[in-house]
């Protein structure tokens, strides 16, 4: 896959290694609407998977809700620099009790 076909949003510390291996990478300022227009900017464009830092992905979820039942772009929280908060797991658990029935994640 074309990494120019992937994006990372979030904050430039976070995302620098994935500039560097070719990714499209936004650090917007932290706000709602700007977080919200990336996204809404990187579907318009077709960009099939966006990763989102879960501290930006935790400011929009409603826009993130907008594109859950869609299959692009698949949304994807990942850790900032300083480690997971825990949305990334969260949805991975919803939608494994969704398709099998029970949470098998369950610690």
């Amino acid at each position: 896959m074309n990494s120019q076909k992937l994006a990372v949003i979030g904050d430039k510390d976070s995302i620098i290694l994935f500039k560097t291996l070719g990714f499209l990478t936004y650090f917007p300022p932290l706000e709602t609407d700007e977080i919200s227009k990336v996204i809404r900017r990187l579907d318009k464009e077709g960009v099939p998977i966006i990763f989102i830092t879960e501290e930006y992905a935790q400011m929009v979820p409603e826009t993130i809700d907008n594109y859950k039942y869609r299959a692009f772009p698949a949304i994807i929280p990942i850790p900032n620099k300083n480690g997971s908060i825990g949305i990334g797991m969260k949805g991975i658990k919803e939608n494994v009790e969704k398709a099998i029935g029970t949470d098998i994640l369950n610690n």
